[in-house]
């Protein structure tokens, strides 16, 4: 059996989008995110968060307060029976960043420098691989990366993202999709 991953943005898809999101007290988890990770990781899922941080870029919270917070969230996780197998996060940014986070890098979604990361650290095989995200850039990443799916959270972008995707409301419909397909493949 391939390992396959579930690669999931954090603000707006694990998280509610807050901006610059870097306090504990500040988490509001999604509706449906622990369900879907557990059903994901059930069904055989690597869970890999893979997240474009602009605001470490711009000098707003540091990196150590970006994995401060990721160990409250992942604790969080946990007590929902919840264990992430890799958090990827890109604290570059081509225009706003200050100092040594002022640049391109291919980690930084449309980049697949993260979801080519996962493949490599835990052998997941891309083509079996879905991404859930709320931006355009989401979409571009899975798609130059080759995944087999990528679900796009409406109503974060004003604009159709181009690419190949499946839009949904919530993240129970992207549950329903994994669901559908492992019952699928084990038939």
């Amino acid at each position: 059996m391939t390992a396959r991953a579930l690669f999931l943005d954090r603000d707006g898809v694990v998280n509610e989008e807050v901006g610059y999101l870097h306090r504990a007290g500040e988490v509001r988890f999604v509706d449906g995110i622990f369900s879907l990770c557990r059903t994901a990781a059930r069904l055989g899922y690597r869970l890999i968060v893979v997240t474009n941080q602009a605001g470490i870029a711009r000098g707003y919270y540091s990196e150590e307060d970006f994995e401060a917070l990721m160990e409250f969230m992942r604790g969080a996780l946990r007590a929902e029976g919840v264990e992430l197998d890799a958090v990827y996060y890109c604290p570059f940014h081509p225009e706003h960043g200050v100092g040594k986070y002022k640049q391109e890098h291919e980690d930084r979604k449309p980049g697949t420098g993260m979801l080519r990361r996962g493949a490599r650290e835990f052998g997941v095989e891309l083509s079996e691989s879905v991404l859930v995200g709320d931006r355009c850039s989401d979409v571009g990443a899975a798609n130059a990366a080759g995944l087999r799916q990528a679900f796009l959270i409406s109503g974060t972008e004003t604009t159709v993202c181009g690419g190949d995707y499946r839009p949904v409301e919530s993240l129970a419909e992207v549950e329903r999709w994994l669901v559908e397909r492992g019952a699928m493949s084990h038939g």
